[in-house]
């Protein structure tokens, strides 16, 4: 699985003009199951996630991980992460089928509030808007394949 998490100081994902998820401090999380993917990558990257270190501590220092930080995540699915850049049209033949890319982000999505992590969702396969602003800036990329 393939993930961009967003550092943010509030985040929220609307479909139809509606807004169906929203968090304050926390991390947007951007989530692409890939062909071949299973549960053990949902597993995977959730603890990775749970425990990053990336939020200040009392001395300012990234030392602090979601968990230890009290903060949400807004999860997002993002199959377009599958990308094969090579030419000037994406392909997107990488991301798994959609009713398995669908329950491998419900998947990540129950494993990180199974973390003790307060999380919000987008709607699969929705064309969804996000508002987001970012803090730090911090974005980072995670690719289960290199976990």
């Amino acid at each position: 699985m393939r993930a961009v998490l967003q550092r943010v100081s509030e985040a929220s994902v609307s479909v139809d003009g509606q807004v169906i998820g929203q968090i304050g401090a926390g991390l947007l999380i951007l989530v692409c199951a890939m062909q071949g993917d299973t549960m053990t990558e949902a597993d995977k990257l959730a603890q990775k996630v749970a425990r990053l270190r990336i939020f200040k501590d009392a001395a300012g220092k990234m030392n602090l991980s979601l968990s230890d930080s009290g903060g949400s995540a807004l999860v997002v699915s993002q199959f377009t992460l599958a990308a094969d850049l090579r030419g000037n049209r994406p392909g997107f033949s990488r991301a798994a089928a959609p009713e398995e890319g669908r329950r491998l982000y419900e998947a990540f999505a129950d494993r990180l509030a199974a973390e003790g992590i307060a999380v919000a969702r987008g709607r699969f396969g929705a064309d969804m808007d996000v508002r987001l602003l970012n803090q730090g800036p911090v974005t980072l990329w995670l690719d289960t394949a290199s976990l």
